[in-house]
């Protein structure tokens, strides 16, 4: 019996060790694989020319270099995109500083539009601990987040999943990412579809009447991906590297690798061009056509809906003035005059917490949002005001106070105070920034209005009135008509969650009452 364990305890040993020899071997810790994969990536820069439908609406380019300690990675985008008329122009730039195993150890994000700029820029501490600074009008806001484990910008995701666990077809990587335009980090889904070779313009040359052509193309061994977060794809073709070739989202919205000569000539073609076809309009192409044409919606108390062609689990459709049943929903117009909050400001309970306390984007406890919210409901403090008076009040000013414009922007409300314009993003922010100021609980629902025949992705407030109360800024309405369909509540990170909408939601309206009925 003893040499029967003496000789089991030795094929044990010698099968530990094996296993062990076989983890050095094989299974080295992941961050120092990826650095000895990493040791493969070449430097360099690509060029896309970026369209939406069949119209050129912008350019990127993204630069990788190898520092000293590690890796650069620099995106630029500028995009000019029709909008009801007008073309709204940004510039986002994003860089991030990478460890040799491609560990994000500082980034710098911008955001340029007509109504100024918007930065973050953020340094990974050694216990994951993200440090992030956001500057915009003059506004300083310096935030912390306590991460599980390090995050992946966007940007890197494509570049550390082939350096990392290798684009194998059939294979599933699940990676955390941080999106500096929410200050949010989610969990993005990479799935690699399958291999095939592309080919890619590598050079350009100028033709005899003036114009740049493809002078040549070259064959790219290539892997399809499709990152998936919050119910949004995103599918690409990658080289082995992981550098984007082509990519197209669910929008419409799509990005192609070509050369810098050939990306210019497509901008400027596009800028000529004489008219912006609907297809071609990012808020007119992503609008629902209604059954209906109201001719005056906001007298309608109730409107039942048939929600068709997405799965509406996981939104926030029932609850309030909305009731969903099945797929159809009901939403009342609140009466004005029957509600009693039961309550004076500030706020006096502790329940409504989070809806009044301020957000990186939504300074409440910033001196010029407190100021101009007490200036404009006529108080010098907000002690023992009538709620439902100054949501009326605050209304009718921010409705009045903004010029009606479409931004590409990230909305924040010490920004929007200071522009005064902006589209339903920005009255929105605003108006829960100086709610919150005034002791009003406050949120942000983001869905469908109709608007001149069909429903229109949009954005408004809803305050607390003894129940949540729907009102529009940005049309003047106080409560907002039955036709705001609520989806979602929440700030941007939440606000993703809305884009798995586009291009497949079908709305019927059924029924609607009005109080002569």
């Amino acid at each position: 019996m003893s040499k029967r364990v003496l000789g089991t305890s030795i094929v044990l040993i010698w099968v530990a060790m094996v296993g062990w020899k076989a983890r050095d071997e094989y299974f080295q810790p992941e961050l120092a694989r990826i650095a000895e994969a990493a040791l493969t990536l070449a430097p360099g820069i690509n060029f896309y020319t970026l369209t939406m439908g069949d119209r050129t609406v912008g350019q990127a380019t993204s630069r990788l270099d190898t520092v000293p300690d590690g890796f650069e990675l620099e995106d630029v985008m500028n995009l000019e995109l029709p909008a009801l008329g007008q073309t709204g122009v940004a510039i986002a730039r994003t860089r991030v500083k990478l460890s040799p195993s491609l560990v994000m150890e500082s980034f710098s994000f911008t955001l340029d539009s007509e109504v100024g700029r918007f930065a973050a820029t953020g340094e990974l501490t050694p216990d994951t601990t993200l440090q992030v600074q956001i500057i915009s009008a003059g506004s300083e806001q310096n935030l912390s987040f306590r991460l599980p484990q390090p995050p992946v910008m966007s940007n890197v995701v494509p570049i550390r999943v082939a350096m990392g666990e290798g684009l194998e077809v059939g294979e599933t990587v699940r990676l955390p990412v941080f999106d500096p335009t929410s200050l949010s980090t989610r969990t993005v889904e990479v799935d690699i579809l399958e291999h095939d070779t592309l080919f890619v313009t590598d050079s350009a040359a100028l033709g005899s009447d003036g114009r740049w052509m493809t002078a040549r193309v070259d064959s790219v061994p290539a892997w399809k991906i499709a990152e998936v977060f919050g119910g949004v794809r995103v599918e690409s073709w990658v080289d082995e590297d992981g550098r984007i070739l082509r990519a197209e989202s669910g929008l419409g919205f799509s990005m192609e690798k070509t050369e810098y000569e050939l990306v210019r000539q497509a901008q400027e073609d596009s800028r000529l061009a004489s008219s912006s076809p609907i297809d071609d309009d990012v808020i007119l192409s992503t609008a629902v056509q209604s059954n209906v044409d109201f001719a005056d919606v906001a007298i309608h108390d109730e409107i039942r809906f048939r929600l068709t062609g997405v799965d509406l689990e996981g939104f926030q459709l029932d609850g309030g003035r909305q009731t969903l049943r099945g797929d159809t929903l009901i939403v009342r117009r609140e009466s004005w005059d029957d509600l009693d909050p039961g309550y004076r400001l500030p706020y006096p309970f502790m329940d409504l917490r989070e809806a009044l306390e301020p957000e990186p984007l939504i300074q409440s406890d910033d001196e010029r949002i407190i100021r101009r919210a007490r200036e404009v409901t006529g108080r010098r403090t907000q002690w023992a005001q009538s709620p439902k008076e100054v949501a009326r009040q605050l209304t009718t000013s921010v409705y009045n106070m903004l010029e009606k414009d479409i931004t590409f922007s990230v909305p924040n409300a010490v920004q929007v105070l200071e522009t005064l314009q902006g589209d339903c993003n920005e009255h929105t922010v605003l108006y829960v920034a100086m709610a919150r100021a005034l002791g009003l609980p406050a949120r942000t629902a983001v869905g469908l209005v109709y608007v001149n025949g069909a429903f229109f992705y949009h954005a408004w407030p809803e305050v607390w009135l003894d129940e949540w109360v729907a009102v529009d800024p940005t049309f003047g309405q106080y409560p907002a008509d039955a036709s705001h369909i609520r989806f979602v509540i929440g700030g941007l990170a939440q606000q993703v969650e809305i884009v798995r909408l586009i291009g497949n939601l079908d709305i019927e309206v059924l029924d609607v009452t009005t109080a002569q009925q």
